[in-house]
């Protein structure tokens, strides 16, 4: 009996798919939308990237040493985590900023839940949301001055491709909070203000477009997602259907970067196909509630933790029926 093999439960699925492939895909998705803030906002974007992929690979070789854990090839989620750390801060951000959000992403909340596939809480957003409430002041800071390598930036200014207010203040969402009107080219594009990886509508589409040609994500997070979020902001949003208020929504903010890259986190979502349907809508609604409603213009690092805790709750209730389970009648 001490020779039986332990043969897991079903379905019993092969791939030749690995953690190690998968990671790879999602890091190599995510560079254009790196490459693209590297080119707006100068070497200052390529710094916090670097150090914040490097203290995710760190923090994670300390703990296993630490806790006399086998040191195990890496197999690229800490890089994933590091870029998208990285990804969801400003230009200017303090080179120790990125360090305090790895070491919390991998050591409290991947780590210490046992590590890959054992988190509840998608790392990287929840180290945003520890960053946005412990250091908010240096979080909403994205004032060109800070930057001071960004030439890029200045360049186009000088010569009137974008103007100033567009860049040294403000995000695009904070001015269509203040019923500011917003170009949607610039804001596909890129040129505009915010974060390092959520500017380039584009780049990140060219980045989901290779996870969903390379099959690691499929389109039924991200699309009802977006389209329930859109509804949402046709309702409740204060210009109804104005398709280019529910667009400049869409492609503003964190919103394209967390529905692709955050929200279809293996380790964070449901794994039911109805399962991946409602926790789409809820998140979208939850990400209108928090644009129409919230004080801040953006909400969605908030938004994906709060779907992470109730994913289980999610497959729970999307669990499909066996084939030929019938209710047994009562007999009289």
């Amino acid at each position: 009996m001490s020779d039986m093999y332990n043969v897991s439960y079903a379905p019993h699925i092969t791939s030749n798919y690995s953690t190690r492939n998968i990671m790879q895909d999602v890091a190599i998705a995510l560079i254009p939308a790196s490459l693209f803030g590297i080119y707006n906002f100068g070497l200052r974007a390529l710094m916090i990237l670097m150090i914040s992929v490097l203290t995710c690979v760190m923090t994670e070789y300390l703990f296993l040493k630490f806790s006399k854990k086998p040191i195990t090839k890496s197999d690229y989620s800490e890089v994933v985590t590091g870029m998208l750390i990285a990804l969801n801060l400003s230009a200017n951000s303090p080179l120790w900023l990125p360090v305090i959000g790895g070491v919390f992403a991998i050591w409290v909340v991947k780590m210490l839940y046992g590590g890959i596939g054992q988190n509840f809480m998608n790392p990287a957003m929840a180290a945003r949301c520890f960053l946005l409430i412990s250091f908010p002041t240096r979080m909403a800071n994205y004032a060109i001055e800070s930057i001071g390598a960004n030439t890029n930036l200045i360049n186009k200014m000088y010569y009137g491709a974008i103007s100033v207010d567009s860049i040294s203040g403000a995000t695009p969402l904070a001015g269509l909070k203040a019923g500011e009107s917003i170009k949607l080219f610039d804001m596909f594009i890129g040129n505009i203000n915010g974060t390092i990886g959520e500017t380039s509508a584009l780049a990140i589409l060219i980045g989901a477009s290779y996870l969903i040609y390379r099959k690691i994500i499929t389109l039924r997070i991200p699309l009802s997602y977006l389209v329930s979020f859109a509804v949402f902001i046709a309702v409740f949003g204060s210009k109804g259907m104005d398709l280019n208020f529910i667009f400049a929504h869409i492609l503003g903010g964190g919103l394209l970067l967390a529905a692709f890259f955050m929200a279809t986190d293996y380790s964070t979502s449901p794994i039911t196909p109805n399962g991946k349907v409602i926790y789409g809508i809820l998140l979208g609604i939850l990400s209108g509630v928090f644009r129409v409603y919230g004080a801040s213009p953006e909400g969605t690092s908030y938004v994906i933790i709060i779907g992470n805790m109730l994913v289980p709750f999610i497959e729970k209730i999307s669990l499909p029926k066996p084939f030929g389970k019938e209710k047994i009648k009562d007999v009289e």
